[in-house]
Parts: structure tokens; C-alpha cells; sequence
């Protein structure tokens, strides 16, 4: 199986939904002895995933290995587990839950739409220019995760548009997902020699990591040396509370932000860029949908450009029944994280009846999930919104150990609801000005990368 994996590296999401549809959606990887890929169990069975994920929680964390793979996150929520990911998702859950911090959101993504974005996709379109809407949209949701930690705008896509130059700290987030997934497949004997040596994906991966670091320390150094009493009362931007929760705990407190600002990046950033990216494309390549959404976008919103900004706000997104569902199967074809993994505590078994022994590593495929028949039907392939609205006209609940994309149990996606409502306001505002054509003859293709 790893000569193969190795061998078509480009198309290893596919090439591992292959494998589990063929093996009834389980198989044992078995790879050479020496590597930290010599075994471990792959599932894409709902009911295995609900049994690792809610059932049997407690049985199955992160292994010994994912502090060491993952170690930018440092000591952040990713990394964590038992009682201080508990404390540190609760913390998140607060945070996130704050309504001074929604209205703080909605007002910054309308602010962004209005005087950034709309403007610069308005003269390309004029001009009709080709554009990489994935670096757009990767400065968008940067600048805009950034201000809601931080509450000021970094400009990565900037007010003047004439020139987007090349931001380091932008790209460093893409560039580091490509190293931690390379470490998934390439000997740990390897890509530590290559780390030492600062060659390869390594180097480039270091270097990134690097550029992120000295630009949040930056910002995060700034806000802590105003002073502890100046930092913790606004109802508005995350990084108050963060030092606020830092102090609490007795924490280094610029180390301990800093961990916790890089894993909000992630989760925020790379998540939100991925999900539209995909939406994007999937709509534009299907203007049955595309007319569909804009037509709802028409029949719940005013006609007019600054009064569509205005209005949209989380009452109004959610009568948006038909763009919830292609938002939504969207992430079912293209999930941000294509997979997670766990290690095994103590033995167990499946139930799809699969032996586990402790230590043993389990990875769950959220890619290939999204494209199983026993989950989605014969059509799981085609990209249908349909299939998430009742006769009724109402969304229909999948159940998360079906439908992964936030993941499932105790460790579900803690901002699902606020990258669903960045997606929503994002996807009308350019849809209902603009037709986005991917250019003839571009070869589209998931990233093999942590993110798609």
C-alpha cells in the first residue's frame, strides 16, 4: 500500500476512497516497520467514526506522535487533551457565544465586503481580468480573522487594490499545512533528517512558521506591555479574553497568545478559504444552482448594493434555505480537513467488528465520507443542494458522524456557526453582483495538503 500511496501522492484523496469503498470502508494500512507509518486502522464507516468520535471518546486521543507532528500549534486547543482542552474549549465556546463579538464579526465582514472586496472583484470585472480568487479570498478571511482576534484590519487585501503584493505571513499558513501533512506519509526517520538538514518541505515549513510567528508575537507583545487592566474588558475583539484566560491559568502570557492566536488562524483562516474556494467552484460550474441561489439571494434581500450589505445578518441568512444546502454539500465533496486521527488507549472493537490494540493509530477519512453510497446514496458524487431540503422546504439535519466536516462529538467544530455565517454573507454579496467563470482548460484539484 505505501509504494502506491508514495507513487500518486496528487491524487491520494481519491486514491484512498478507492481503497476503503473497496474494502467495505475499513482496511488495515500496513507500511515498513521502521517508519511512523508502519500500521494503523482507516475507516470512512459512519458507525466507526461515531463509536471513535462520541461513543468511546475517552478511549481514543491524540497519540504520542501529534504534539511532535503538529508542534506549531504549541500548546494550543489542536494539541490538547483531557482536562485542559476542556478548560480551553470552553473558553472558546464563551468567547465565540458573545453577542458584543457577533455584531463585532458581522460589522467588520460587512466593512470589508463593502470597501474591499466588492470594489476590487468590481475592477477585475470591468476590466475582465483573470484573478487568483483563492489568494482574494485567502487575503479576505485572513484580514478578517485577524481583526476579530486582534480588532484592527492587517490589509492583507488592502483598500487600494492596484496592487496586491506578496505578504509572507499570508502564504505561511497554506506553505505549513504543506509540511504537517507531508509528515503523515514520509518516514518520521526521513522528515527529521530533512528538518536537521533544513532541506525540502521541512525548510520551507520552518521558514513559514518562522514569518507567522514574528508577525503574531508582534501584535500579541504590543497588546500585552499596554497592560493586563487594558486588556481585558472590551466586549469586542478575542485577544483580551485570551490574555485575560492566559493570566487566570498563570501562563506565560505572550507564549500562551501567541499558541492560542495561531490555532484561531487555522481553525478561522484556512477553514472559511477552503469552504468558499470549493463553493465557488462547485456554482460556477452548475448555473441550475447558480441561478437558484441568486434567485432565493433576490426574493430575501433588497435589490439595492448598500442595502444588501446592510441586511445581511444572521435573521435574514438563514431563510436561505437552497444556499445552506450547496454551502453544505460543498463541504461534503471538499471537506476543509480531509482527515483526522486518533490513537487508541486501550483495546477495543469497532463496530464494524475491527479488532483495536492499544496504541494503535486510527485515521477517519472526512474526504472519502462525502463520497460513500451507504451514507449519501448512488448520486454521492454529484454536487445536488437538493438533497439538504425536506418536501417541506426546511434544512435536514445529517447527523455530524455522517456529515464530518465540523467533525463529530465532544471534539466538534466549536466555530462551525460562525465560519458557516462568514461563508453565507461572503457567497451573496459576490453572487449577486458577479458570475465567476474559472478560466478554460484550468485544471482544478484538492490540495495535498492538512487542507484542502
Amino acid at each position: 500500500m505505501l509504494p502506491s500511496v508514495l507513487l500518486n501522492q496528487s491524487n491520494i484523496h481519491d486514491l484512498l476512497t478507492l481503497r476503503l469503498k473497496r474494502y467495505g470502508g475499513t482496511f488495515d494500512f500496513k507500511g515498513p516497520w521502521f517508519t511512523n507509518i508502519a500500521s494503523f486502522i482507516i475507516t470512512s464507516d459512519p458507525m466507526n467514526v461515531h463509536h471513535i468520535t462520541s461513543k468511546n471518546f475517552s478511549n481514543y486521543g491524540k497519540g504520542s506522535d501529534f504534539r511532535e507532528i503538529f508542534e506549531v500549534f504549541g500548546d494550543g486547543i489542536f494539541n490538547l487533551e483531557s482536562n485542559e482542552w476542556k478548560q480551553e474549549r470552553e473558553m472558546f465556546h464563551s468567547m465565540l457565544k458573545r453577542k458584543g463579538f457577533k455584531i463585532f464579526l458581522q460589522q467588520n465582514i460587512q466593512k470589508k465586503l463593502e470597501n474591499c472586496l466588492l470594489p476590487f472583484l468590481d475592477h477585475a470585472s470591468k476590466d475582465v481580468l483573470i484573478i487568483d480568487l483563492q489568494d482574494i479570498l485567502g487575503r479576505f478571511t485572513f484580514d478578517i480573522a485577524f481583526n476579530s482576534i486582534f480588532g484592527f484590519d492587517s490589509n492583507c487585501l488592502p483598500y487600494n487594490f492596484n496592487e496586491l503584493p506578496e505578504i509572507s505571513y499570508v502564504k505561511a499558513i497554506s506553505e505549513i499545512e504543506d509540511m504537517l501533512f507531508s509528515r503523515h506519509y514520509i518516514p518520521k526517520c526521513i522528515w527529521k533528517l530533512q528538518k536537521w538538514l533544513n532541506i525540502g518541505l521541512e525548510k520551507k515549513g520552518k521558514v513559514a512558521q518562522e514569518n507567522l510567528y514574528q508577525f503574531l508575537y508582534k501584535y500579541c507583545t504590543a497588546t500585552y506591555y499596554k497592560g493586563a487592566d487594558d486588556v481585558v474588558d472590551s466586549d469586542s475583539s478575542l485577544l483580551k479574553e485570551v490574555m485575560k484566560e492566559g493570566l487566570r491559568k498563570g501562563k506565560m502570557v505572550e507564549r500562551y497568545t501567541r499558541d492560542t492566536v495561531v490555532n484561531i488562524m487555522f481553525a478561522g483562516n484556512g477553514a472559511v478559504t477552503s469552504g468558499l474556494n470549493w463553493f465557488f467552484w462547485l456554482v460556477s460550474t452548475h448555473p441550475i444552482v447558480e441561478a437558484k441561489i441568486i434567485q432565493e439571494i433576490k426574493d430575501n434581500f433588497p435589490t439595492q448594493e448598500e442595502n444588501l450589505i446592510n441586511n445581511l445578518n444572521v435573521e435574514k441568512l438563514d431563510k436561505l434555505v437552497y444556499l445552506h444546502g450547496a454551502i453544505c454539500e460543498a463541504l461534503r465533496l471538499y471537506p476543509p480537513l480531509p482527515y483526522e486521527h486518533k490513537c487508541a488507549i486501550k483495546s477495543d472493537i469497532l463496530p464494524s467488528g475491527d479488532h483495536v490494540k492499544p496504541n494503535t493509530k486510527l485515521i477517519y477519512s472526512l474526504y472519502a465520507m462525502g463520497r460513500m453510497e451507504q451514507i449519501w446514496g448512488e448520486d454521492c458524487l454529484e454536487f445536488k443542494p437538493e438533497r439538504w431540503i425536506s418536501d417541506r422546504g426546511q434544512i435536514i439535519h445529517v447527523p455530524s458522524y455522517k456529515f464530518i466536516s465540523f467533525n463529530a462529538g465532544p471534539r466538534k467544530c466549536v466555530g462551525k456557526d460562525i465560519s458557516l455565517v462568514q461563508i453565507k454573507m461572503i457567497a451573496i454579496a459576490m453572487l449577486w453582483k458577479f458570475q465567476i467563470q474559472v478560466v478554460e482548460g484550468h485544471s482544478v484539484t484538492p490540495r495535498v495538503a492538512v487542507g484542502l
